[in-house]
Parts: C-alpha cells; structure tokens; sequence
C-alpha cells in the first residue's frame, strides 16, 4: 500500500437541532469566555440566538464578532483577533458559512500563537498553539468545518492560511441550520461541495490515498441525488441532512487529498468580481474537467454512478463524458448562472484572471492534466459565452 497521512477534525456531533440544545460539556469545553465569529445576517436571522443561550446556561461569558464579510478581508481579521484579545477569549466559536468558519479559524490562530496574520499565510508555516475552536456551518458546501485551510482576500487575492492547527477541536453538525438557506445559495454551495469530492477524488498529490477517495465518493452519492431536491424544497430536512454531511464528507475528502485547478480559476472569479465560491466553481467546472478528461477518464467514470445513478447504464469508455455533461444539466437545473459574461465579468478580463490563476501554485500542481496560462485561458475562453 502507499504511504499517505490523513488528518481530520478531533470529534463530529451530528443531529438535528444540536446547535439549539448544545450539552453543557460541549460549550465549556471552550473554557469560560468564548468569542462566536459570524456575519450580520446570521445574526439578524436570529440562527445565534438558542447557541448564545446554551453558552449562558452552562456558565460562560460570550463576546460576538458578527462583521465577516464574504471572501474575507485581512481588516476582517485584525478586528476579531483584537476582539478575541481584549475579551479575552478562551476559545471561539466559527458560525456561519464558509467565510465566518475560515475567519474563526485563523483568529483561534493569533490570538492562541502571537504570530501575525503575515506570518500564517502559506503552507505549514503556523507555528500554534492555537486557541480552542469549535465550528458550526449554516451552509451545505465549503467542508470548512473539517478542513485544514482558511481562505482571505488580501488586496483582491486570495490567500490561504494552510495549517493543520486550523482543524478544529469540534465540529457541530445542524441541519436545522440550513433549512432557511435560499434555493440559489443550496444550489452554488452544493455545487461546492461536489467539486470538492470531484476534484479530491482525482487529485495528482502525492497524498492522494484510498481514504480520500472513499470519503468523496460516498460524499458525491449524498451530494448527487439531494441537490436538486433541496433546491426545490428547502424544507426536506433528511436532504437537507444529507448535503451537510455528504459537505462534510467532501471536505474531509480535499483537506487529504487536495484539490486542483477549477479551484485555481474560480479564485480570480471571487477575488476580482466577488462572485460567491460556489458559483465561481460552477462557472468553470465543465470546461475544466472537459480539458483533464484526457488524463482522468478512468477517475470520472469510477464516480459517474456516485453523483448521478443514471449513468452506471453508459458504457465504461463514455462515463467520464457523461459525468461532465450530467454537471452541466445539474447546473442548469437548478438555475446558476452558466457562463462569465452572465455574471457580468469582462471579456477584457480573461488575460488577467488566467496570469492571476496561474499564481495558485499549491492547486495547479494537484491537476489531473499540467495546466499553462494558455490552457487557462482557453477555458476562461469556453466558459464565457
């Protein structure tokens, strides 16, 4: 057998409302004073609300940080961190999506370790300790709760934070959380998630390894035959339980086994144009896996029948195909934009984002296929009318 590492999150509790009825021994084992890192309309919604009762009732003092923004800025964490500082915090909270989990991670980073938020970006150069941290995602998609990576935009790019200190001590599964989730932002995280288990399943790392791959699929059979329900009633609370666990499944799968260059093109999307990750995934996902398809054929027909059952009838040779062109039917079902220029990008702006893509190193080296700026700019090219 090859040699791999596989690295996840300390403990996961699952179960519908557990973010409403948090155990007394959970909430406090994030020490007496905890800081919760979520966005405004987490806590407009009133989502925060029975988890702030919880930490009340079993003794702990709470500060909140509800200022994260999507694609987080670096000021996004200065201010939480100075926040978690002067509280002071003895463990945070990430609530919300993708960016309030990425934020927390990084300010349990700090604020535990003294480094800077210069001296943490990159990959393995955190130095801990951290603080502890507990996450809870409201969105079925980015698998941030089980993932060793925070993503935050500094001058328009987007830089990662790359730790095995960010995995968290726990990771709290809700589904009740999801169920007031809009169909449009149920289909762009769920896509998401898809792509993570796509692309963590044909990953070219060196630590590509069986349990990964396992993870990915089961993550894909979760994801696939959910999406388009939760899209047309958010209310299904055992689909809407599947997405999260099958996001959680994928990013379990990626955090081991990374992923590759629809990640690496969708950044420049976000970055320049604040298109939400999950579109910006979607937009480029066909065309991208239509390029590697030469160099993983195999790989997209063993998951063909995951993600979509229909297809385990096609032949062997045409499942990889078929995997592509069931995607991009799956995207436009559940009503995502489908090209650039819908989302109102520039054509003038295709040379940017590939010399801006290319600059994603740590994803490109991942590709199934090598990718040059040329090849990045023919997809961006395909993708955009």
């Amino acid at each position: 057998m090859q040699s791999f590492t596989f690295h996840t999150v300390q403990a996961i509790h699952v179960a519908p409302g557990l973010a409403a009825k948090l155990p007394a021994k959970l909430a406090l084992s994030l020490g007496s004073r905890v800081l919760v890192v979520t966005d405004a309309s987490i806590r407009r919604l009133g989502l925060l609300d029975p988890f702030i009762a919880c930490l009340s009732a079993a003794g702990a003092d709470f500060a909140v940080f509800d200022g994260v923004f999507a694609d987080p800025p670096e000021d996004n964490i200065h201010a939480a961190v100075a926040l978690a500082v002067d509280f002071p915090a003895t463990g945070i909270v990430g609530f919300g999506g993708g960016s309030a989990m990425d934020v927390a991670k990084v300010v349990a980073l700090i604020a535990g370790s003294g480094q800077t938020l210069d001296q943490v970006y990159g990959m393995h150069v955190a130095t801990g300790p951290r603080l502890p941290l507990m996450l809870v995602p409201t969105t079925a998609g980015t698998g941030s709760e089980v993932t060793p990576i925070a993503i935050i935009t500094a001058d328009g790019v987007k830089k990662g934070v790359i730790s095995q200190h960010l995995l968290p001590d726990i990771a709290i599964l809700d589904a009740e959380l999801t169920i007031g989730l809009p169909p449009a932002v149920t289909a762009m995280t769920g896509l998401d998630a898809m792509v993570h288990a796509i692309e963590a399943f044909a990953s070219a790392s060196p630590n590509r390894n069986p349990v990964s791959q396992g993870l990915a699929r089961q993550a894909l059979r979760l994801l696939g035959t959910n999406l388009r329900r939760v899209v047309a009633d958010g209310t299904l609370i055992d689909a809407r339980a599947s997405m999260l666990l099958g996001s959680l499944l994928a990013g379990q799968a990626f955090a081991n086994s990374p992923v590759a260059a629809v990640h690496a093109l969708s950044y420049p999307i976000g970055g320049q144009f604040h298109i939400p990750h999950g579109l910006s995934n979607a937009l480029v996902l066909p065309h991208v896996l239509r390029f590697n398809l030469p160099n993983a054929t195999e790989d997209y027909a063993a998951i063909a029948a995951d993600a979509f059952p229909d297809l385990a009838t096609v032949p062997h040779a045409e499942r990889g195909l078929a995997l592509i062109e069931a995607l991009v039917a799956l995207i436009g079902d559940v009503g995502l934009p489908t090209t650039l220029e819908a989302v109102g990008i520039p054509e003038g702006s295709l040379e940017s984002m590939a010399d801006e893509a290319m600059q994603q190193t740590r994803l490109l080296v991942n590709n199934p296929r090598p990718v040059t700026r040329e090849d990045a700019l023919r997809i961006y090219r395909a993708a955009y009318s």
